[in-house]
């Protein structure tokens, strides 16, 4: 379980390709700090299994159901990535609840000077978009984020200027993927919900099918 809070951002130093995976070798210095082999680490917002650590070094396989639905299969040599360890459970818990567990694919539309900060305007996919409520949260490439608003398919985030000091984001363009996961708290709501509409639909059938037994039609 990750928080969304990026404590650093590493650079990609080699990729390599491993069958149906990957595997990738990251240049990094704060995360590799009492990081062992098999311990999580959020690549991207991806939580992957570290295979390999030394200083300044961490190596992790990345598989082929995470490189259908992330963005990690774009990644190159020389390219800067979103680092966190999992969270301890005696730290702090400064974003929201994450996963590690991609939703989706999002494209990066726009963004523009807000304030003091900016606003981005991300494209998310239907199976993200059922999830997300405004003022609710989103990791985005692992960033936790806020729901600024909501407009259809369109979701926009505010960004201070710590946010794009500290990680990717102020290297984004538009047309590029990010990943996106939703809050998984809103994911078991909309499950149950779901649920009991199921249910309470079952149930309607179920009477509708006993009134015609009843009247002798069955």
């Amino acid at each position: 379980m990750f928080t969304g809070i990026v404590e650093e951002v590493g650079k990609v130093r080699t990729v390599r390709r491993t069958g149906g995976g990957m595997a990738m070798d990251i240049a990094a210095g704060k995360v590799c700090e009492g990081l062992d082999v098999g311990d999580s680490l959020a690549v991207q917002g991806v939580c992957l299994t570290v295979t390999s650590v030394r200083a300044g070094m961490v190596t992790a396989d990345v598989s082929l159901e995470t490189l259908e639905r992330s963005n990690l299969g774009f990644l190159r040599a020389g390219d800067p990535v979103n680092l966190e360890r999992a969270l301890r459970l005696d730290g702090r818990l400064g974003g929201h609840i994450v996963l590690g567990h991609v939703d989706g694919l999002g494209t990066w539309e726009r963004l523009m000077e807000e304030g003091e900060g900016w606003r981005s305007f991300i494209r998310v996919p239907e199976e993200v978009e059922i999830y997300l409520v405004e003022k609710g949260s989103i990791a985005v490439d692992g960033v936790s984020l806020t729901v600024a608003s909501l407009d259809g398919s369109l979701l926009s985030v505010a960004l201070i200027p710590h946010t794009m000091r500290s990680t990717t984001l102020s290297m984004r363009r538009p047309g590029d993927r990010v990943n996106l996961e939703a809050d998984v708290i809103g994911k078991y709501v909309y499950r149950y919900l779901r649920g009991g509409a199921a249910r309470e639909e079952k149930a309607g059938d179920d009477r509708f099918i006993n009134m015609l037994r009843e009247g002798g039609f069955l």
